[in-house]
Order: C-alpha cells, then sequence, then structure tokens
C-alpha cells in the first residue's frame, strides 16, 4: 500500500468542516480499497491554520475541559486561550474527536502535520 501527501490551506475554512476533510483523508475513506479495521490512510499537511475561521462567540464561549484525577481536579481552558497558547492542539482535537474511538486512531493521527 502506497500513502499518499496531501496539503490542505486552511486560509477563510471553518473549522468543524476542515477537521472533516482532515478526518476523511487520514482514515482512507476516500479509496477504494477503504475498510474500517484497516489503516490505508494518507499523510495530511495542513498550512496557514493561524488564518482559519472560527464563526459565532465560539472564542469566548466553547470549552475544553481536563481532570487530573483527583478530586476537584478539573480544569476548562476557553477556545481563545487555547489559540494563543497551542494553536496545533485545536485542530488536533477536533480531527480526534470525529475519529473513531478504536487502536488504529493515534496511528493515524501521528500523520497529521500542522504548520501555522
Amino acid at each position: 500500500m502506497k500513502r499518499q501527501k496531501h496539503t490542505i490551506d486552511a486560509t477563510q475554512k471553518s473549522l468543524g468542516r476542515l477537521a472533516s476533510e482532515i478526518t476523511q483523508l487520514l482514515r482512507g475513506k476516500n479509496k477504494v480499497e477503504f475498510r474500517p479495521n484497516q489503516d490505508v490512510g494518507d499523510f495530511v499537511l495542513v498550512k496557514n491554520f493561524s488564518k482559519v475561521n472560527i464563526t459565532g462567540k465560539k472564542k469566548e464561549q466553547k470549552k475544553y475541559y481536563r481532570h487530573s484525577g483527583y478530586p476537584g481536579g478539573l480544569t476548562e481552558k476557553r477556545l481563545g486561550e487555547l489559540l494563543e497558547e497551542k494553536p496545533k492542539e485545536v485542530l488536533r482535537k477536533a480531527v480526534a474527536g470525529m475519529m473513531p474511538k478504536n487502536k488504529l486512531t493515534p496511528k493515524q493521527l501521528k500523520r497529521l502535520e500542522i504548520e501555522l
């Protein structure tokens, strides 16, 4: 199996639509030989992610949660804060949320490369 390399320009694209396009390429759903239990996806390079379009009030209202495992260990960050600190993590979380939760997913996510 030969993997291709796809380059996507994120300029003025919506975050969710961009993430769903990337997910399909990483899983290989655009190929004839696609099977859900096999990893036949391609490499994806995203350019100009800093110019992605985030609509509405999502920067102030959308929250990401983490828990340390200890009582009272729930922390939250807004999308705007996460974009300032770790902008690549925003797209990685969006793509990971659209992927199936199985053993192939970490391998497929390693083929995602993001350039600001």
